[in-house]
């Protein structure tokens, strides 16, 4: 076994109930995992002593909610958006094109080339999602790259009905021949509940329909307007509801009393130009909050968590404490995982060092490159 001890580190956020925020920290790791995690003064011995002279130490980031298989640009799109254009889900057709069209080696090194710029800014796990093959050929293979590079792999064989398609016959090739083809490969299965994508039975009868196989649920919902989303995430029992931007107070009541976690996307919304999602009314009455950067060629093209960290304080009215555990702990409870967005002893050793004396400069200091040094499972990354 060999072991690794990061020492002086002025603010350690454990995001662990019992052991908090420290100051004049130390923590060890060995093999990959959290070993012991204390003040710096009675800091055991380790093989390895990395000191990061007084700078912040916390938990990697968790990106629960990403779409990193894809090829091809929509610059354009963005560009339109930019003028007054609205975004619907449309646009999602045109990266289909572009990705069925692409080899398996440049689709591959696109995600690889985006986990590793994700993980440069402090992103120690990651959620991706298939959904832009739409048909079965291309949605198996966007499963097979995605479980050998991914943390976390989710089928979004619901993504969009593929233009020309008849929607229940696309329903019933997504929840049969498409997800038994699938299936072995991931984890979660995922449906765009929304006004342009599926109708809220449609939308049951792929999580149902998945859950008989085996697979955990999450839900894109009300990210265009209120709708069946929220509702019918909660009464699947879906790991997380994903948008949430337009919420009736019965969703806010509904994510409040369930462990279906709100997974918010801020980037998404300021890159669409829509209200950012209510995440004060959602933190007030009790509910679960994670955020997460909705990576996407079309909606939200940024790996960059900080950025989504400080629009939440900026902009939504979170603390830096409520967005550093929405990006973390709450991450990982979006992803079911008590093993990853906490540094407690026998947690993987996601360790983020920032170039600064604490995790409110996330916030303070916006758009500044604070990330200082990662290690992913005791692993140093940068």
């Amino acid at each position: 076994m060999t072991s690794t001890l990061i020492t002086g580190i002025g603010e350690l956020t454990t995001k662990d109930p019992e052991l908090g925020r420290l100051t004049d920290a130390a923590l060890v790791f060995t093999d990959g995992l959290v070993a012991w995690v204390g003040p710096a003064t009675s800091a055991p011995a380790a093989d390895a002593r990395v000191d990061v002279e007084g700078r912040a130490v916390l938990p990697g980031w968790v990106d629960s909610h990403t779409h990193l298989l894809f090829a091809g640009d929509r610059t354009a799109e963005f560009e339109a958006r930019m003028a007054g254009t609205s975004y619907t889900a449309g646009g999602i057709a045109v990266t289909v094109g572009a990705t069925r069209a692409a080899s398996d080696r440049e689709v591959e090194d696109n995600l690889r080339r985006h986990i590793a710029e994700a993980v440069s800014q402090g992103t120690t796990t990651i959620e991706t999602k298939t959904g832009y093959g739409l048909n079965v050929v291309d949605e198996v293979r966007s499963a097979r790259i995605a479980a050998g590079v991914a943390d976390e792999v989710t089928f979004l064989g619901a993504h969009l009905v593929p233009p020309g398609a008849d929607a229940d016959e696309y329903v019933a090739l997504v929840i049969g021949d498409m997800l038994d083809a699938v299936a072995p490969h991931v984890r979660w299965a995922d449906v765009f509940c929304e006004q342009g994508a599926f109708d809220e039975d449609q939308s049951r009868a792929v999580l149902e329909a998945s859950r008989a196989k085996g697979l955990g649920l999450r839900v894109h919902g009300n990210q265009l307007g209120e709708g069946p989303g929220v509702r019918l995430a909660v009464e699947v029992g879906a790991a997380s509801v994903d948008h949430c931007t337009y919420l009736s107070s019965a969703d806010v009541d509904a994510l409040a009393g369930s462990s279906t976690v709100a997974t918010l996307l801020p980037a998404c919304d300021l890159s669409t130009r829509q209200s950012l999602p209510p995440a004060r009314r959602l933190l007030d009455a009790g509910a679960t909050v994670a955020l997460a950067s909705n990576c996407n060629p079309g909606s939200s093209y940024t790996t960059s968590m900080a950025y989504c960290i400080t629009t939440a304080v900026l902009q939504m009215r979170m603390t830096i404490e409520e967005a550093v555990t929405a990006a973390t702990l709450n991450g990982a409870k979006a992803l079911r995982r008590n093993d990853v967005g906490h540094l407690s002893p026998g947690a993987r050793a996601d360790v983020h060092v920032l170039d600064a004396p604490s995790t409110t400069h996330l916030a303070y200091r916006p758009g500044v490159p604070l990330t200082r040094a990662v290690w992913r499972a005791g692993v140093r990354q940068r």
